[in-house]
């Protein structure tokens, strides 16, 4: 049986649950926001050119964080890129 009198020392800092936060707000949530809006509003047949200087991450980041929106939103969407751009348009069903 542990003998309760030894405690070991935390390695980390406690806090109330009430004060977690549950809302996961990610680094790309800003940008896939917005072109989660555009693609709302994209006449079909067109794409959106977001320029990638623009981008605070990486193009990789950018559409893996799109993808999981994507794919939580059960939308279809599809991506391209060249060395300036990447391009993202409603796939048609």
């Amino acid at each position: 049986m542990i003998n309760r009198a030894h405690k070991i020392a935390m390695n980390f800092e406690t806090m109330e649950q009430g004060d977690v936060p549950q809302g996961r707000n990610g680094k790309h949530k800003q940008v896939v926001t917005q072109i989660l809006s555009d693609l709302d509003q994209l006449p079909e047949g067109a794409a959106l050119k977001v320029p990638l200087a623009d981008l605070e991450e990486s193009k990789e980041n950018v559409r893996s964080a799109l993808n999981r929106a994507v794919h939580k939103g059960k939308r279809k969407v599809a991506t391209a890129s060249d060395a300036e751009f990447l391009y993202v348009w409603n796939e048609v069903e």
